[in-house]
């Protein structure tokens, strides 16, 4: 399936498409820190975290990534999931889910809906596995933004949680 939203094209990800995702790590840390956000994601890149790279290969080869693309170039990546990480303090669900385990795009094209088309991509791809709950987790900290974010793209926060200092919410949404 490749679904074209407003100009992007999602597609199916593989582990050739590491580089473009760890770059967008990156390119994200950067942008956060830049607007005083060092708690979400820390100030080291992402590919030079212990780990880094080796977690990005380990999303594009064991899980489901979907790469989001403008005129052919990647601009957005998500990987999907059937429960939380877990490095994280999030008990599955108590049904089938799908979990949106990383969303990330590239900053120089924010504002054009990446995001918005990768869990729309995240929801069909719920949808055609049966399955009825998918699920998201995220950094709750600062003002709240990001929560919102889900908020306006059909998420409701459900549990919040806390990973050591981190604050995180998770969210849910229904796919009918």
């Amino acid at each position: 399936m490749n679904d074209t939203t407003h100009g992007i094209r999602t597609r199916p990800g593989s582990l050739a498409d590491a580089p473009a995702i760890l770059d967008m790590l990156d390119g994200a840390v950067i942008w956060m820190n830049q607007r005083g956000n060092t708690q979400q994601w820390g100030t080291t890149p992402y590919s030079r975290k212990p780990g880094g790279v080796a977690r990005v290969e380990g999303y594009t080869t064991a899980n489901a990534p979907f790469i989001a693309e403008l005129d052919g170039t990647p601009v957005g990546a998500l990987v999907l999931d059937t429960g939380p990480s877990p490095q994280m303090p999030i008990a599955p669900a108590d049904e089938p889910e799908r979990y949106v385990r990383l969303l990330v795009s590239d900053r120089r094209y924010a504002g054009r809906g990446i995001g918005a088309a990768l869990l729309e991509r995240a929801v069909e791809e719920t949808r055609q596995a049966g399955v009825e709950l998918l699920r998201v987790d995220c950094w709750a900290g600062g003002g709240g933004e990001l929560v919102a974010y889900y908020e306006r793209n059909g998420f409701t926060p459900a549990e919040p949680f806390l990973s050591g200092a981190w604050p995180g919410q998770v969210l849910t949404r229904r796919v009918a």
